[in-house]
């Protein structure tokens, strides 16, 4: 991979893993006209899951900060294989969504996904990676991870 986004990569100190084979009964993403849309990734970090658990619980807002960006990196990894291994191919991120597991009184949901917010920004850059969202609650998530993550990418 090569070009701008890889090289902002490089310097973030990004590696992007190979993609996560789904778990379920889902594809990993869907192209359909100029838009990919990336079910959604946990926080899998070379095969092995990473940030189990729960915010408001065992979790601090750091952690799960760093799961979310986690997630993100993941989404990356999908997207990339989405666009023949030319991330300077994506146009705009769109819209991301984020689930955080977390206990009934966790009210800190967006400062938990900005994790992978702040993340599409610094790859992207502002006018790029700016993109709707939203950011909710969820009383368990799959495998018991602390954040999944999924985003709608327009791509050239």
């Amino acid at each position: 991979m090569s070009g701008k986004v890889a090289a902002r990569l490089e310097e973030l100190g990004i590696d992007l893993p190979t993609p996560a084979a789904p778990v379920a009964s889902y594809v990993p993403f869907v192209k359909t006209g100029n838009l990919v849309i990336v079910s959604g990734q946990v926080t899998m970090d070379s095969g092995e899951l990473r940030f189990v658990g729960k915010l408001g619980d065992d979790m601090s807002l750091e952690e799960g900060y760093e799961a979310a960006r986690l997630c993100a990196v993941n989404l990356l990894a999908q997207l990339r294989v989405a666009c023949d291994g030319d991330l300077d191919r994506v146009k705009r991120v769109v819209r991301l969504g984020g689930f955080v597991n977390c206990t009934d009184d966790f009210t800190d949901h967006p400062k938990v996904i900005n994790g992978a917010s702040d993340l599409m920004a610094q790859v992207f850059g502002d006018e790029i990676g700016a993109h709707a969202r939203a950011a909710v609650g969820a009383s368990s998530l799959p495998l018991g991870v602390a954040t999944e993550v999924e985003g709608m990418f327009e791509i050239n």
